[in-house]
């Protein structure tokens, strides 16, 4: 979500108003704004390339017109309006406004994408503004961690900036307002606040005792807030606005408040203990808007209200006033991206930390292998709208498959590996074995050593044949990808206390020279895969050789990711969103297996690197670039945790949405 989505988590759910302790809790919920019938979600335009930055390779296969969702739809409008800007300047300009207070998730991508690109697409401008108001909640790593998303997303903010930069200059105008009967100071406490905002009962509405107190007074009651006069609660800066509106947005909303005191001293990030008061969202948000010449300010429907109050204090203290618009929010379902309930979810160890793979922060997402490209292309077919949007998880791991099968070359992985040992050849075969990348020939080819000893996954064995079985069973023969003759089950070992196959025999059908080859029961079938004469793709099975020399095979250990919840709403569980916590949610295999091109890709990382480009959305090239898909398997990525001698793999997404466990 824009604006406060990105900058002010609600408390549970609710619409944030911005108002700061001392009235957090005076606005009358009751009153929403009026519901508009949502236009349809426009149509993607066709054209060759996904959506990406521009410094981004195009990738085949995705048709998404990148531009589709500022040519159609609500944006389009929006800019149809074309406000003039500050100083008579019709540039466009916006703002990606984010509370230093957490880390970004899913849901703030769509703001990031809107503001930053809008103004792209419109040869303009975006800053970086972060809204540093509130210091008792914000902390250096987040000022680190939205930057660092913000890049990696592919955007490059004309300026960073931050709202204390103004702090000296707002200041002034509230001093201003105060003098032009525009503003009062109130003490008030939070329940008296209430009930002269009606109660929760919607009684009438009445004024603030303090609300006609004498300029001057109110101008030295102030100050005397800014010099540690009062603690915290005990005088806020009301905003003197008009009680019989019927918004509550313009309600006598609170500009100044006190959060530093001798008991509880707050020290600002980036100025220290300079000030002892704050300024509200309401008081800020605008204000540094037009400082800034803010052309289109742009944010989630919650602050359609505020609009009113946005406009009423640019005009009451005379400065540029910048353009409102609102666009509903994000949401994804089968999953929480509120911080308080992420925090929960560390602090019972159901996840490791923020970017813990299975959570939809940008960081884990970023951490689990999802591109930043397949991450834009999602937003850009969801298109805009006013409209609240909440989508199924499903449909944006859909996303990431499609984007990932044009983009990352093709590996043989064994999760649950055991040995099948190819009696008929020789103990010191070796026979190297040309294998594609990808479809795509432009991905090239590698190759891979093929020995007496392969290792298959588990789950390609059965210790009895049947019919709707065409994998490996005693007696049945399947092909080895890309080797040219199938192999044929001539025994196994088990282990006798565990009841596991330990070991398969088998025996390679390569055919006496001059001798006919007989094709097996298993490959019978109309068609075959050009470079393997004797299968039908469908029969082949993924393998890894047994090669020292060749250092083959890689080990690793796979982290295969499942929903976190077992609930497609998890907070409507009466035993709240913990109690459907998914137990199972992170498999590990410790003992898998991948073939020797995973070398070759980790130099070549991130794909695709056809012309000796890198694809710069990737930020710090992190191990997370290092993306494949697993043959049959699923696609993975590199973790951060992995070290030459123990590469620990992600699965990004399964092969498809229905995949069965391997």
């Amino acid at each position: 979500m824009a604006d406060k989505m990105e900058s002010r988590e609600p408390a549970d759910g609710a619409a944030v108003n911005a108002i700061p302790q001392h009235l957090e809790d005076s606005a009358d919920s009751k009153l929403k704004p009026k519901k508009e019938k949502a236009p349809k979600t426009p149509t993607p335009l066709k054209g060759p390339t996904p959506l990406r930055p521009k410094a981004l390779l195009p990738v085949k296969d995705l048709p998404v017109d990148p531009d589709s969702m500022f040519k159609n739809g609500f944006l389009a409008d929006v800019y149809s309006e074309r406000p003039v800007g500050k100083d008579g300047i019709h540039k466009v300009v916006t703002r990606f406004p984010p509370e230093p207070n957490g880390f970004l998730h899913l849901g703030h991508s769509k703001a990031i994408m809107i503001n930053f690109g809008f103004a792209r697409f419109h040869g303009g401008d975006c800053y970086l503004r972060f809204d540093d108001t509130n210091p008792a909640s914000e902390e250096e790593k987040y000022f680190t961690a939205i930057e660092e998303m913000v890049s990696w997303l592919g955007f490059k903010p004309i300026k960073i900036t931050h709202s204390s930069d103004n702090f000296d200059h707002l200041y002034k105008l509230a001093e201003d307002l105060i003098q032009r009967d525009g503003a009062y100071v109130c003490h008030c406490t939070k329940a008296e606040v209430v009930a002269q905002r009606g109660g929760s009962k919607n009684k009438p509405r009445y004024a603030c005792p303090h609300r006609d107190r004498p300029f001057a007074e109110s101008l030295n009651e102030f100050r005397a807030m800014r010099d540690g006069k009062y603690k915290p609660q005990e005088a806020v800066l009301r905003l003197k606005q008009d009680l019989e509106n019927g918004n509550p947005q313009m309600w006598d909303l609170a500009a100044y408040r006190v959060l530093d005191s001798e008991e509880n001293p707050v020290r600002h990030n980036r100025i220290g203990d300079k000030w002892k008061i704050y300024p509200t969202y309401d008081f800020t948000h605008c204000l540094c808007d037009s400082f800034e010449g803010i052309t289109h300010s742009l944010c989630t429907t919650e602050f359609e209200l505020s609009r009113v109050s946005y406009e009423w204090l640019c005009d009451r203290v005379k400065v540029y006033k910048p353009m409102q618009r609102e666009f509903g929010r994000l949401n994804v379902s089968g999953t929480v991206l509120s911080k308080r309930k992420i925090m929960k979810l560390i602090e019972n160890a159901c996840v490791r930390d923020w970017d813990d793979p299975r959570l939809y922060t940008l960081i884990a997402l970023r951490r689990r292998g999802v591109p930043p490209g397949a991450i834009l292309t999602f937003v850009n077919e969801l298109g805009v709208t006013k409209a609240e949007t909440t989508i199924d998880i499903k449909r944006f791991e859909q996303v990431v498959r499609k984007y990932l099968e044009n983009t990352v070359p093709r590996l043989m992985l064994v999760l649950d590996p055991i040995p099948v040992v190819i009696e008929n050849l020789r103990e010191n075969h070796l026979e190297m074995v040309e294998l594609p990348f990808s479809k795509d020939p432009a991905f090239g080819v590698h190759t891979v050593p093929f020995t007496k000893t392969v290792y298959i996954d588990r789950s390609d064995f059965r210790e009895t044949a049947s019919k709707d079985f065409f994998r490996l069973a005693p007696g049945g023969s399947v092909g080895l990808l890309k080797v040219p003759y199938p192999i044929t089950v001539t025994g196994f070992e088990t282990d006798p206390a565990s009841g596991l196959v330990t070991l398969v025999r088998a025996h390679y059908e390569k055919p006496e020279e001059g001798a006919t080859f007989k094709k097996p029961k298993t490959l019978q079938r109309k068609s075959f895969a050009p470079n393997y004469p004797h299968a039908n793709l469908s029969s082949y099975i993924h393998w890894i050789a047994d090669c020292p020399s060749k250092n083959s095979p890689v080990k690793a250990t796979v982290r295969v990711f499942n929903p976190l919840f077992n609930a497609e709403n998890p907070d409507s569980h009466p035993d709240g969103f913990l109690a459907v916590v998914n137990s199972k949610s992170e498999e590990v295999y410790s003992n898998a297996m991948i073939e020797i091109g995973l070398d070759e890709i980790k130099r070549r990382a991130p794909w695709p690197n056809l012309e000796g480009e890198r694809d710069i959305a990737c930020g710090q090239m992190g191990p997370e670039t290092v993306r494949f898909q697993g043959m049959r398997v699923a696609y993975f990525c590199l973790d951060r945790d992995s070290v030459d001698d123990n590469l620990i793999l992600n699965r990004i997404v399964s092969l498809k949405e229905d995949a069965k466990k391997a």
